[in-house]
């Protein structure tokens, strides 16, 4: 274990993964989030890490080889869109969205491996990625290659996933929504008023799976005090659970004033959620954590909410 045990994932390669100045994924995020680090006397609590790519075999593990390809030659292009209106088809697109990969499972692998006990991709947790498709400004669902790869390379079965952005990880619960081992918590703005429409509380996961997965659905101006609530609840259902990894996707677009979503949650309910997943880790998984950094489209609510998880992550 290194003197830093909390490694983040951050470099150009990485901050390239942005559709351009005019829209809400633009590329001011990385930097905001760097920013901050420094003004909040973190950046040199933790070990930075450069970014990398990933290898084909590993976008295979999850998605199809036709939407891969098809992101190629989107990318190739730079004409037109990768979904049905979201996505730019922005040069270079296919690079960047590997690079977020790659990331991702550069630090997966560290962490099983002892090198650290935790860490955090600013730039992921692009969890509308379907294994066929592109969906919600999100190319490749880095979270179900991270999944892939804990069971394939490292042996890992039982991953807890737990999500906290605004919109429902439709990519994620419905990948694996008949996996028994994949336990999935997963905090949205009801769907009735958000994108993408899905994850009703009813929604519990299929067949071997069924009580598997929890959708909390919070209603539009929900704020602190309701998600302590709903967090209560959803830690009686993680008791149950005794996960070998956790991956924690903290979108900041459930912050209030979020450009495109309606939720009113502050910086500390950041904090406190992420404190409670690494007790959650120490006591089952020898602390393994993976935060990753989801959506947000406020980039003051970028600069308060990543650096508190970064700091609960260095504070456990």
């Amino acid at each position: 274990m290194t003197a830093n045990s909390i490694a983040v994932v951050s470099g150009q390669a990485l901050g390239d993964y942005h559709f351009g100045d005019s829209h809400p994924f633009g590329p001011q995020r990385l930097q905001v989030f760097l920013d901050a680090m420094r003004e909040q006397q973190l950046h040199d609590r933790v070990t930075w890490l450069e970014p990398r790519s990933c290898h084909l075999q590993h976008l295979l593990s999850f998605h199809t080889a036709e939407h891969v390809e098809r992101v190629k030659q989107g990318s190739d292009s730079g004409e037109g869109y990768l979904d049905y209106g979201d996505t730019p088809a922005r040069r270079g697109i296919y690079e960047a969205a590997a690079t977020v990969v790659g990331s991702v499972l550069k630090l997966v692998d560290a962490i099983v491996a002892g090198e650290f006990h935790r860490g955090f991709v600013p730039i992921a947790g692009l969890h509308h990625a379907y294994r066929d498709r592109c969906s919600g400004f999100c190319v490749f669902n880095d979270i179900g290659i991270a999944i892939e790869q804990l069971r394939r390379r490292h042996g890992l079965r039982r991953i807890l996933y737990v999500d906290i952005d605004a919109h429902h990880g439709d990519g994620v619960y419905y990948s694996f929504e008949s996996d028994p081992e994949l336990f999935l918590v997963d905090f949205h703005e009801d769907g009735r008023y958000l994108y993408p429409g899905t994850g009703d509380a009813a929604e519990t996961g299929r067949g071997p799976a069924r009580g598997c997965k929890l959708n909390v659905p919070m209603p539009p101006g929900a704020d602190d005090a309701a998600f302590a609530q709903a967090w209560d609840f959803a830690e009686a259902f993680m008791q149950r659970i005794e996960p070998e990894f956790i991956i924690l996707q903290c979108g900041a677009d459930s912050m209030s004033g979020d450009p495109i979503t309606h939720l009113e949650y502050s910086e500390e309910s950041f904090y406190a959620a992420t404190r409670s997943l690494c007790r959650r880790a120490d006591e089952h998984c020898d602390g393994r954590l993976l935060a990753l950094g989801g959506g947000g489209y406020n980039l003051d609510n970028i600069r308060r909410a990543w650096p508190r998880v970064v700091t609960a992550l260095l504070e456990s």
